[in-house]
């Protein structure tokens, strides 16, 4: 575990119109037309294009055995023309590609690293660097998100991110706090817990979101948390698109909220429910490892980048 906090933030360089964006597939395969669409879309932005070469491939579940997939991403981090690497999907893969690439001209220029879920591994990785990333919406999901997910998404790739603004629950614990926004996916921030990739939480604001698990789990997963003094570090709790989520046959007795507020009952810090981001068509962007600030009250929360 990683015993401090990297003191300086890097944020990759504001794209331009005409800078080179690389989309690569470092996990699960992918539709072509999801892949195209979303080269249309940011061409149309003013942005050129390149699709790595085992991006549309299919390897069993991957998109290409792990050389073929390390090669793409590896050459797309090297590559000084591209100045952002979109991930095209998350599903499952990532982590076999963490240890194997090499980050050394990332460290030395850094470069956008874009999309969540399973891509929760790369930004964990940049967080334990100090640099900046992108947690936002993946070719895969273009097509049905929702305009603010999309226009988020490049607001943050020229370096015009803004605020977020969104309504109340009434389970919120009102307060404010500033700090390094950190975190994404639940379980994935979960497994990494007691590795090397643990960064340390002290003075941050966490984020989290998922997808499919049962209530159970988020109780098991925040007394992991809990037993690692991630929650006692924390300045403020950020959740995002808790997604299909399951109960038991016998019910689990509470909500997703209530269980994860039976872990803070100690604690006094501001905590904010519904945030639009995660597995969602409205998956607004968000950018990981820089200071924000998240405000919330009885009927409206936001979080500003600092």
């Amino acid at each position: 575990m990683n015993p401090y906090i990297y003191p300086m933030n890097q944020i990759p360089a504001s794209l331009q119109k005409g800078d080179l964006i690389a989309i690569v597939a470092p996990a699960k395969a992918i539709e072509s037309e999801h892949v195209y669409f979303a080269k249309s879309f940011f061409e149309k932005e003013g942005f050129q294009v390149e699709i790595s070469p085992n991006c549309l491939g299919e390897y069993d579940y991957f998109s290409g055995d792990i050389p073929n997939r390390l090669h793409d991403f590896q050459t797309a981090l090297d590559k000084p023309e591209v100045k952002a690497i979109v991930c095209a999907r998350g599903g499952y893969g990532c982590v076999q590609l963490l240890d194997r690439i090499q980050w050394a001209s990332q460290l030395r220029e850094p470069k956008w690293i874009v999309g969540f879920s399973d891509v929760t591994y790369f930004h964990q990785r940049m967080q334990m660097h100090g640099i900046a990333s992108i947690h936002g919406t993946m070719p895969l999901n273009f097509q049905r998100n929702s305009e603010e997910s999309l226009s988020t998404l490049v607001d943050c790739l020229k370096g015009q991110a803004s605020a977020i603004s969104w309504g109340r629950n009434p389970h919120n614990k009102v307060g404010s706090a500033t700090g390094k926004l950190v975190g994404g996916n639940l379980s994935i921030l979960n497994a990494l817990l007691g590795t090397d990739d643990q960064i340390n939480f002290e003075n941050t604001i966490l984020y989290i979101e998922d997808i499919g698990e049962p209530i159970y789990a988020i109780d098991r997963m925040f007394y992991a948390f809990s037993k690692a003094g991630v929650l006692e570090k924390i300045k403020g709790l950020v959740v995002g698109g808790m997604t299909k989520l399951s109960d038991t046959a016998v019910p689990y007795g509470k909500c997703y909220e209530e269980v994860i507020l039976s872990h803070f009952d100690f604690r006094r810090i501001p905590i904010a429910f519904d945030l639009p981001s995660g597995h969602i068509n409205d998956n607004r962007a968000l950018i990981l490892g820089k200071e924000t600030r998240l405000d919330t009250s009885e009927n409206k929360i936001v979080l500003s980048p600092l």
